[in-house]
């Protein structure tokens, strides 16, 4: 099993904001996020936007910190 705990620069609602600028296709409800259940929101990513979870952790932490990668 993986290391499913966000490292995030921003908060979350900070974070989820500029996910959903970077990806339209992204919701609300797509982005729900509790710490302890960081795998199920990188599952749930994992299975709309056709990417590993370990690539869309990447991804949400370097948006964290406002790098902003293409997708």
């Amino acid at each position: 099993m993986g290391n499913f705990i966000l490292a995030l620069q921003a908060p979350w609602t900070e974070v989820k904001e500029l996910l959903k600028e970077v990806n339209s296709e992204l919701s609300d409800e797509d982005l729900i996020y509790e710490p302890e259940r960081g795998e199920e929101l990188l599952e749930r990513l994992s299975v709309k936007m056709g990417r590993t979870k370990e690539h869309i952790k990447t991804w949400i932490e370097s948006v964290s910190a406002n790098t902003r990668p293409s997708f």
